[in-house]
């Protein structure tokens, strides 16, 4: 059981664009499907976006359209492409294996204001 790390997270204003990063490794690529997850105050974790081991993706109703899952196979990185960002989005962003999670990583900020 391996912990996932992730960065990129930050300070933006509305309608602006962040990507996170999830470094990870190609055993859990093979292995694993990956998915970013957020929490915002007060709110349950959900699951905003998801890739399957064969690159499937999908998405939450409320970022669909706006966010992009991806996967550097040559870094073994996950990335999390975010777009028009919107105060809702405000939360602490995780990345994690599904179905069977690894140890919960220190999540990334993302905070999305004027």
């Amino acid at each position: 059981q391996v912990q996932l790390v992730e960065s990129g997270g930050g300070l933006v204003q509305p309608g602006g664009s962040l990507t996170l990063s999830c470094p990870a490794s190609s055993a859990i690529f093979r292995l694993y499907a990956m998915g970013w997850f957020r929490q915002a105050p007060g709110k349950q974790r959900e699951l905003v976006a998801g890739m399957t081991t064969s690159r499937h993706t999908q998405y939450s109703d409320d970022v669909v359209g706006r966010f992009a899952v991806s996967r550097d196979d040559a870094k073994n990185i996950l990335y999390l492409e975010m777009h028009n960002l919107k105060s809702e989005d405000t939360a602490l962003y995780y990345c994690n294996t599904m179905p069977i999670e690894q140890q919960w990583g220190p999540g990334t900020q993302v905070t999305v204001s004027s």
